[in-house]
């Protein structure tokens, strides 16, 4: 029985050494521990995005101002139309009888008036022979001027009901393209209260706008005349650009969210830009030429220092007398330096101060640093260790 214990003591203090060994041999090189990437000098800009909606610059909506039923159709959707060009036409039946109505009360009043004109008359003859008295004279003027003016009255709604008629066949106010038809042949349509839309026409495809909406914390650095670039679904390999041609005043506010529409002018003289397209807009706000970046992974690289204290190395901290550029509004920051020099390597903890980004890399001021100084973007040291605890479970 004790012998058996003697091997198995034996057997894990084999079992304990080669693992010693094999953790030894596993330690990663000071260069491997971190992944690094280089401080490099280039140009950056920066910028604010937000989605938005391709639509046409004017869209006119084409209604009617009477009721009817829809009896012919001349256009379809994406036809290309003239102004004055016909669209369709309602029944014009009733707008016809309304007419032929009017035109008989104006024969029975002009007929009246024919009346009223001879009685006027021969009341005046008999008023100078002192037949009659002033008061039949004065009423007969009178029912003469009312005749004359039921006559008008008859004569313009006469010229109400030729314009409504008119007002049966629908024309094209503008030039242009049928985006949108909601009547269909057959369909009635009222205007009792409001006038119904039959067809909407962009008036030109070739001049496009986006409707955007900019959170308010963006709309401060937005100017109108600037660059907007954007793309679309349809086009994902190919960038289009417009100009701020508006910032909008009237705020939206959803869960107390305030936005504001900007409104971005595009060129769309092949007309493939379509409306009611989704457009991703961004403006560039900044731009700064030949300054040191580093990636934004730098920026917010921490190192650990804990139970793997003694396997990295001391951290040294340079403090440099930094001010910042004039007239530039520039944030405090720190990278981490990677130095190898004759065989001991070190990590030296650099302040900077940041400038504008572009979403990948920061623009900084430092006098500690050089393009091609290595900068610590992440640790590879925890990776290594839970592999190692892994093994060492399996052996165990």
């Amino acid at each position: 029985m004790l012998r058996k214990w003697l091997i198995r003591l034996v057997i894990l203090a084999i079992a304990a050494t080669g693992i010693y060994f094999y953790l030894q041999s596993q330690t990663p090189a000071p260069e491997s521990r971190y992944r690094l990437q280089q401080v490099t000098r280039g140009d950056v800009a920066q910028s604010v995005s937000a989605n938005g909606t391709l639509n046409p610059v004017t869209i006119v909506s084409v209604g009617t101002q009477v009721s009817g039923r829809v009896n012919k159709l001349y256009v379809d959707f994406n036809d290309k139309v003239e102004e004055g060009q016909i669209l369709l036409e309602l029944d014009d039946a009733l707008l016809k009888a309304q007419i032929a109505q009017t035109m008989g009360n104006i024969k029975n009043i002009q007929a009246s008036v024919d009346l009223a004109v001879a009685n006027e008359a021969r009341m005046r003859s008999l008023y100078e022979q002192e037949y009659v008295s002033k008061q039949e004279l004065d009423q007969a003027v009178q029912a003469l001027k009312s005749a004359r003016a039921q006559l008008e009255s008859s004569r313009a709604q006469l010229e109400r009901d030729q314009t409504n008629l008119g007002y049966s066949i629908i024309r094209s106010p503008v030039s242009g393209v049928v985006i949108d038809r909601v009547v269909d042949i057959g369909q009635t349509v009222a205007a009792s209260f409001q006038t119904p839309e039959l067809i909407r026409i962009a008036q030109d495809l070739s001049k496009m706008q986006i409707n955007s909406s900019f959170a308010e914390a963006d709309i401060g650095n937005i100017r109108e005349g600037q660059v907007a670039k954007f793309h679309v679904d349809a086009f994902p390999n190919q960038d289009f650009a417009g100009t701020v041609k508006q910032l909008r005043l009237n705020p939206t506010v959803t869960s107390n969210v305030v936005t504001y529409d900007v409104v971005v002018s595009v060129d769309n003289p092949d007309e493939i830009l379509l409306p009611g397209m989704t457009a991703y807009v961004y403006i560039e706000i900044a731009r700064k030429s030949d300054v040191l970046l580093v990636p934004n992974a730098a920026l917010r690289y921490r190192p650990k220092l804990d139970e793997t204290k003694a396997r990295t190395e001391q951290i040294k901290t340079q403090q440099g007398n930094l001010k910042p550029t004039a007239s530039e509004r520039m944030g405090s920051g720190r990278v981490y330096v990677f130095r190898s020099a004759e065989g001991k390597a070190s990590v030296i903890e650099v302040p900077v101060l940041t400038g504008i980004s572009d979403g990948r890399v920061t623009e900084i001021e430092s006098d500690q640093l050089q393009p091609g100084d290595q900068i610590i973007t992440g640790d590879m040291l925890e990776q290594n260790l839970t592999t190692t605890g892994a093994l060492r479970f399996r052996l165990f």
